[in-house]
């Protein structure tokens, strides 16, 4: 038998709580369908000063929990969470812009063990109403949030979802801010657990709106990014890394095919110089996303792995070959800095001097580079000696209660 729990944080909301009441419990029948027979309605007034906690209580069908200060958002959700009894929770805003009726069609994707968490989708092509500012931002974090988890979604924001009861072990922590609906897409995302996108419509919402598109909007970004970090801090990094190296190699092309005429060698030697300096910092940024990757599979004690939608990129982890990258591009910083040096020596073939910094400013930043590989590279086969050595230990003293039972 399943139940449904459906939490709605409230803030103020006396000209719309009632309705969305209503149409909430008007789903009963639909629900029972889809095949959810019992249906409770939570409401959490989060330290409203209007008539909000008065209209609740007049629907004695209704749970009311109220919050003395304002908590947040988040927090109002949490506090419902711990009230319900049902086996499937859910929450909806009160502000009439989510459909209360979309509920048979997000609960049947879990009742039919297809899903962990169902959001409704404002952007999967149902009508909405959502402002073309908002809509363009929830493209952007719902993109953010696809290329960072390698797994596709279209709206990371969506405040109407349902999910089961035991997804929320893996799900929290989460904040208390209207920042609580994106961190749950990113941690679901990197936690495997199942979800599925249900298109809804999207109203106008009955009042002043709560969300500031700035402000929320970096909170959101912060977020995700900061979420990303604690479970795949390569992915993060690694983006950041091959863009560096890729303007990088597009400032050296890009001078080197455009053959300025005032100069040339010089604003050559320029644009050459800053191509490998943002490709320097590419590798290092890279490299060390690489090492904060162990650091993190020590912490869940779970293997975190790169690639594109769950395939990964190389046959063998990329951090593997720091070794010999690096030692490379040692060599190479010296064998630039030795042939500077030598054609300093032989005045006989000496050229004119043209920019006398470049070579051994570029075989220094190639050392460097080989040096951070190289450190890299050490980190990460001590550490992945120390996750192979627990998950052994974990295995041996296993063994070792098994015999000890017989």
């Amino acid at each position: 038998m399943n139940t449904l729990s459906v939490v709605i944080p409230a803030l103020n909301e006396e000209n719309g709580i009632a309705d969305i009441i209503e149409r909430v419990l008007a789903v009963k029948e639909p629900l029972a369908e889809a095949g959810v027979s019992e249906l409770e309605l939570i409401i959490v007034d989060d330290g409203s000063q209007d008539r909000t906690p008065e209209i609740v209580a007049g629907y004695p069908e209704v749970v009311l929990v109220r919050h003395p200060v304002n908590q947040g958002y988040g927090a109002a959700i949490k506090t419902g969470f711990r009230r319900a009894k049902g086996n499937l929770l859910a929450f909806l805003d009160a502000d009439g812009t989510y459909p209360p009726e979309s509920y048979p069609s997000l609960c049947r994707p879990i009742v039919e063990g297809r899903a962990d968490v169902v959001v409704g989708s404002r952007m999967a092509g149902a009508d909405s109403e959502m402002p073309l500012v908002r809509r363009i931002g929830n493209t952007i974090f719902a993109g953010l949030v696809s290329v960072i988890s390698n797994r596709h979604v279209t709206d990371s924001a969506s405040g109407q979802r349902v999910l089961r009861r035991e997804a929320l072990a893996k799900l929290y922590p989460l904040p208390d801010g209207l920042n609580f609906t994106p961190v749950m897409s990113t941690r679901a995302m990197y936690e495997d657990l199942s979800i599925v996108e249900v298109p809804i419509t999207y109203s106008e919402r009955v009042g002043r709106s709560k969300l500031s598109v700035v402000r929320d909007g970096l909170r959101f970004l912060n977020t995700i990014l900061m979420t990303a970090l604690t479970y795949n801090p390569a992915r993060v990094f690694g983006l950041v890394g091959v863009g560096l190296i890729g303007l990088g190699g597009l400032s050296t092309l890009w001078r080197t095919l455009s053959r300025s005429k005032a100069k040339r060698e010089d604003s050559q030697l320029v644009s050459w110089f800053v191509g490998l300096v943002l490709g320097s910092a590419g590798v290092n940024i890279f490299s060390i996303g690489a090492v904060f990757n162990y650091l993190v599979s020590l912490f869940h004690k779970r293997p975190i792995r790169q690639g594109v939608f769950g395939k990964p990129l190389f046959n063998k982890p990329l951090e593997k070959h720091f070794g010999w990258l690096g030692l490379g591009s040692m060599l190479a910083g010296g064998l630039i800095y030795s042939l500077s040096v030598w054609q300093r020596w032989d005045r006989s073939k000496r050229k004119p001097e043209v920019a006398p910094w470049f070579a051994p400013a570029s075989s220094t930043i190639l050392v460097l580079t080989g040096l951070q590989l190289i450190t890299s590279w050490l980190l990460t086969l001590v550490l992945s000696e120390l996750t192979k050595r627990d998950a052994k230990a974990q295995q041996d003293l296993g063994k070792f209660n098994t015999n000890g039972r017989h």
